[in-house]
């Protein structure tokens, strides 16, 4: 005859089956790779195939949808859907855990972002107060909070890469400029005391020089990749609302003469020229790389290609130039003389639409991403070239 064993024994068997059960049901469960896949939205699935100019105008494609970023969404198990729910299932049962999964991290108002040399993501969101890294190679998504070692980011606008893998952040308001590694690593800063309220972010890396949108301070005042000041380009100046008489309207960018500024947002740097989205002036502004104004293009009015509120400016190596219209939720793209190629937007959160979008950059395959704040996602366009 069996003899049963004493009730602690029995218990402690239990605690090792279940011990043992434990450890082959989390090594069902174990996440497998994940990989990065642009378009998070199942009502976006056959929107791949969107285009501009549309078909039925009968001009030839320039520009397709090819995606969006949202965050989580945005990476998924390399293994079939739904592999090892069973197993993850039956543990929550075993041990009693809820089923409730943990919020998503997701983006909330981005604002503009960059491609580094690892072909990563970064974006700066200023509700979340972070920088969100969606890295396709590694296929994960990583969330960088911390400006300093003693300091979370509160408001970070403008993005840049650095020297070495460097990558700077401008914080909106913390007024300074920080320098953050390769994996997100404070490193320090630059500009504490000399800048009031820095947005946009452009590096001349031949010249190891650094761009800084000083909003609140109508300039834009130039670092070294040491952090010191070197140079200030433009002043205050509103030259009201016909400031910009030239450039979209006659198809001729007239050239400032002072280069005037009236609150300064975004900027970008190609070719030897510095961009600068004057948002309260209502026009672009280039500056050759000596801080002389070159050209200003840009007329307030309620038709397609007038600029009101400018935000993102960026150009492609085709010498093609993106200015994000946030008043009117467009994308506006010129040609290098400021005429007006093709709009894309209008309000709304379907494929092609914007709500309030902000900045706009282009990375070396000349994909356009454009962060759509109030949808809270980065819109990607794939540049299908011209000719």
């Amino acid at each position: 005859m069996m003899r049963r064993l004493p009730r602690p024994i029995r218990w402690l068997a239990v605690a090792a089956a279940t011990a043992a059960t434990a450890a082959l049901l989390l090594a069902g469960c174990a996440a497998g790779p994940t990989v990065m896949r642009l378009d998070a939205s199942p009502e976006d699935a056959g929107s791949n195939g969107r285009v501009w100019p549309a078909p039925q105008t009968l001009e030839v494609p320039r520009y397709r949808y090819i995606g969006q970023l949202t965050g989580e969404a945005n990476f998924q198990l390399a293994r079939p859907e739904g592999a090892g729910n069973g197993l993850r299932k039956a543990w929550s049962w075993l041990v009693g855990l809820s089923e409730r999964e943990p919020a998503a991290v997701v983006l909330q108002r981005p604002q503009t972002g960059m491609v580094d040399a690892r072909g990563r993501v970064l974006v700066t969101d200023v509700s979340r107060g972070a920088v969100f890294v969606f890295d396709e190679t590694q296929g994960k998504l990583a969330v960088w909070e911390q400006a300093s070692a003693t300091q979370r980011f509160v408001a970070p606008v403008g993005i840049a890469a650095g020297p070495d893998g460097q990558v700077f952040v401008a914080d909106a308001e913390l007024g300074r400029v920080f320098r953050l590694g390769p994996e997100g690593q404070p490193l320090g800063e630059l500009g504490a005391g000399l800048l009031q309220r820095p947005t946009g972010l452009a590096r001349d890396a031949a010249q190891r020089r650094l761009f800084v949108a000083d909003t609140r301070a109508h300039d834009i005042k130039v670092f070294d990749d040491a952090g010191r000041l070197i140079d200030r380009w433009g002043q205050k100046g509103d030259n009201g609302p016909d400031a910009a008489a030239g450039g979209v309207a006659d198809g001729a960018p007239s050239k400032p003469s002072h280069g005037d500024l009236n609150a300064p947002t975004h900027l970008s740097f190609a070719q030897g020229v510095l961009y600068v989205a004057d948002t309260l002036n209502a026009r672009i502004v280039a500056f050759d790389d000596a801080g002389t104004p070159l050209r200003q293009f840009g007329k307030r009015g309620l038709y397609v290609g007038n600029l009101v509120r400018p935000k993102g400016v960026a150009a492609d190596d085709e010498g093609n130039l993106y200015v994000v219209e946030s008043m009117h939720d467009n994308l506006l793209v010129f040609d290098n003389q400021a005429q007006l190629l093709l709009s894309i937007g209008g309000t709304g959160s379907e494929v092609g639409k914007f709500y309030l979008p902000s900045g706009v950059w282009v990375d070396g395959n000349n994909r356009v991403f454009v962060a759509d704040m109030f949808n809270g996602r980065v819109v990607v366009f794939q540049f299908l070239g011209g000719g």
